[in-house]
């Protein structure tokens, strides 16, 4: 008779199957434990809000000039003081959100469509077409950009909106590396055997390109455009700090940091460009941070 010991029953292990995780839920999963990220996301959300909602929490006239009340210190009535035209700090510094996150989404909005329509169009198709779209990419990317922007701001001056032409002409000369990147991915993607399969059985370019090829490179155009945004939130406010970008009268941080110019201002009124220095600042380290972020939570390799 076989004798059965404690050693030779084993327990029965209720063991359940993993739960398959698409990539994106993945890289979804990885970006929030990311906390730099997380509390950049956090204080892009805040800095939004408080850009969307500005009417509400200010009722200051941004645009009034109140002599009365100029260069006044930081008080219970202003709480950032007033400009050297008496126009109160705070409710500038939130309206100027508005027109600087508008500037650095539209541009971005533009400069990653036309960069992922050219580049891609030109990684696909190569030979003539490719060799025509980089050449004319190549034209763009050493267009001087800051000279065009002064001369149309003289030229139009009065006559088209500041804001919109400056974003216009801002997305149309800054598409350049955005297209050579998604070329290159293109490039890398198209030799692939799922790429090979759709064309043998007849799919169209216009198919191939937008259903198979530009999902996978996706990842790659997303963390483009969070570093683009910061790149060109940056280049508005140096432009409207030399008086070439937003028009005076529409506050943007850019144009408001044009009180520092004067010496007298920078070291003894502070409150006049400490708060759109620093909304610049916080503002493009949280993108940045953002960026890496993503760039960490979608790259495959990282994932594993």
């Amino acid at each position: 008779m076989e004798i059965v010991t404690k050693k030779d029953v084993q327990p029965e292990v209720n063991m359940k199957a993993p739960k398959n995780l698409s990539p994106w839920a993945i890289a979804r999963k990885k970006f929030v434990k990311n906390k730099l990220a997380m509390i950049s996301l956090a204080f892009m959300i805040v800095i939004t809000l408080l850009a969307i909602f500005a009417p509400l929490l200010t009722k200051a006239d941004i645009t009034r000039i109140d002599y009365m009340a100029m260069n006044a210190a930081p008080s219970s009535e202003h709480w950032f003081g007033t400009d050297t035209n008496g126009r109160d700090v705070f409710a500038r510094t939130l309206y100027g959100g508005r027109t600087s996150l508008l500037i650095g989404v539209a541009c971005t909005t533009l400069v990653i469509l036309i960069g992922t329509l050219i580049g891609s169009i030109a990684g696909y198709y190569g030979g003539k077409v490719d060799q025509f779209l980089m050449r004319f990419t190549d034209f763009v990317l050493n267009f001087p950009l800051i000279v065009f922007v002064v001369v149309l701001n003289t030229i139009l001056i009065g006559k088209i909106s500041g804001v919109w032409t400056l974003i216009l002409v801002v997305s149309f000369l800054s598409w350049g590396s955005t297209a050579r990147l998604v070329r290159s991915k293109i490039l890398a993607e198209k030799e692939n055997e799922y790429v090979l399969s759709a064309v043998s059985i007849g799919c169209s370019p216009f198919k191939i390109i937008f259903k198979h090829l530009l999902p996978n490179v996706f990842s790659t155009i997303v963390v483009q455009a969070s570093l683009q945004m910061a790149i060109l939130i940056v280049f508005e406010s140096a432009i409207s700090f030399i008086g070439f970008g937003v028009p005076a009268d529409t506050p943007s941080w850019g144009n408001m940091l044009t009180e520092a110019r004067e010496s007298d201002v920078l070291q003894n009124k502070p409150w006049m460009w400490v708060p759109p220095g620093l909304a610049i600042t916080f503002t493009i380290l949280a993108i940045n941070f953002i960026g890496e972020g993503l760039k960490d939570a979608l790259n495959p390799k990282s994932l594993r």
